[in-house]
């Protein structure tokens, strides 16, 4: 195994502070979720995060396929944040749009791009993942 890459961040004030990269490339304020603020919040960070790496994912599991992974291909990810009698937990949808490819082997691309995605890989059997080709 070799590491392609270490993500370094510095945040305070939890839900409601700030974070920041070490290489200056992110610095935002955290709001809580449904809270008046300007900041954003976890769970948006982590379906953005998901929704790129997956992404990338459906382009390596398109080549395997020996298609072009078309550029309108899209994920609109939704991350919930649940409390079941004050245990927090997170559940996830994953809606893939991959247009003007055969919906047979759209499928498959995104069966494979979600056995390959390091998001996906995270998540399996530790979440309910719903991933749905739209």
């Amino acid at each position: 195994m070799s590491v392609l890459y270490t993500a370094q961040t510095h945040t305070t004030g939890g839900r409601q502070g700030e974070s920041y990269s070490a290489d200056g490339n992110l610095d935002i304020q955290l709001t809580p979720p449904g809270a008046n603020g300007t900041g954003t919040n976890p769970e948006q960070l982590f379906a953005a995060g998901w929704s790129a790496c997956f992404i990338s994912a459906l382009g390596v599991a398109a080549a395997a396929q020996k298609v072009k992974l078309p550029a309108d291909t899209a994920v609109d990810a939704e991350v919930d944040l649940l409390n079941t009698d004050g245990a927090f937990s997170l559940q996830a949808r994953l809606n893939v749009s991959v247009p003007g490819v055969d919906r047979e082997i759209a499928q498959k691309i995104v069966d494979g791009a979600h056995q390959t995605c390091p998001y996906s890989k995270a998540t399996r059997g530790n979440i309910p993942v719903t991933v749905t080709l739209v």
